[in-house]
C-alpha cells in the first residue's frame, strides 16, 4: 500500500532573499515538485539556494487543472510544496483552494512559518496592534463603497493591500469615508532596498504621494475609530 504524501505550504521572501528559513530551503530541496505562482519569478530564489526540484505554475488561470494534478501526485505518495511569488501562500492568492481540497481528501498539510508583509507593516505603523483586521485588497468596484463604510467604524486597526496603480484612488476613497484626519501608515518595498513607511493622517498621505509615481505594492494600516 502506498502512503500518501504531504502538502507543504512554504513562505518565500517578500524582498531580501535572505528572509527565508533553513527549514524552508530544506523542504523545497527535498519535495518531488514545487507548485509556484510564477515559475519565472521563483527561479531566482531557487538559483540562489541551488534548489533543482521541478517547478510547475499554479495561479488564478490554471488552478483547477493544477489542483487536480497536485492531488494526484500527493495521493500517489509524493510530497509537494506550494509557494507564492512572495510571502505566505493563500494570503490574497488562490492557494487556499488547494489547501481546502487537500483537507477534503485527508491529506496532511504542514505550513511552515515565514514571511508576510502585513505583520511588519502593522508593527512599523505605530498603530494599536493587539487587535487588527486584515482585509487584503478592496473590491475594485462592486461592494467597494459598502466595504469601506463597514470598515470605517472598526474598533480594530485595519490592514489593506493595494497596488501602486490604485493607491492614490484608494486614499481619496478613505478620506471621503474615514475622514481626512484618521491616522494611517503606508509601507512599501518591505525588506527591499527602497523600503519606506510613511505615517500621518490620510490627508498627509495624499499630499505625500501627490507628485510621486508610486512603486511597489503597498500595505495600508488605518487607525481604529475613536
Amino acid at each position: 500500500m502506498i502512503n500518501i504524501g504531504t502538502l507543504y505550504i512554504v513562505s518565500t521572501p517578500i524582498g531580501n532573499l535572505k528572509d527565508i528559513t533553513f527549514r524552508s530551503i530544506e523542504i523545497l530541496d527535498n519535495v518531488s515538485c514545487v507548485f509556484a505562482e510564477d515559475t519565472r519569478r521563483s527561479i531566482k530564489l531557487f538559483k540562489t539556494y541551488n534548489i533543482s526540484v521541478p517547478m510547475l505554475s499554479y495561479n488564478e488561470f490554471n488552478r483547477e487543472k493544477r489542483i487536480e494534478l497536485a492531488l494526484k501526485k500527493i495521493i500517489e505518495g509524493q510530497d509537494i510544496a506550494l509557494i507564492t511569488d512572495a510571502g505566505t501562500p493563500s494570503i490574497s492568492d488562490p492557494g487556499f483552494l488547494l489547501i481546502r481540497e487537500s483537507i477534503k481528501k485527508n491529506i496532511e498539510i504542514i505550513c511552515l512559518p515565514g514571511a508576510t508583509a502585513l505583520i511588519p507593516a502593522l508593527v512599523m505603523s505605530g498603530l494599536p496592534s493587539e487587535r487588527f483586521v486584515f482585509e487584503g485588497f478592496l473590491p475594485k468596484q462592486k461592494g467597494r463603497a459598502s466595504r469601506l463604510e463597514e470598515l470605517s467604524s472598526e474598533n480594530r486597526t485595519v490592514i489593506l493591500y493595494e497596488s501602486p496603480l490604485r493607491v492614490k484612488k484608494t486614499l481619496e476613497d478613505l478620506k471621503e469615508v474615514f475622514g481626512p484626519e484618521r491616522a494611517i501608515s503606508l509601507s512599501r518595498e518591505i525588506s527591499k532596498i527602497y523600503e519606506e513607511t510613511f505615517r500621518g493622517t490620510i490627508s498627509d498621505a495624499i499630499i505625500h504621494l501627490a507628485n510621486k509615481n508610486p512603486k511597489g505594492e503597498f500595505v495600508i494600516c488605518i487607525d481604529k475609530v475613536k
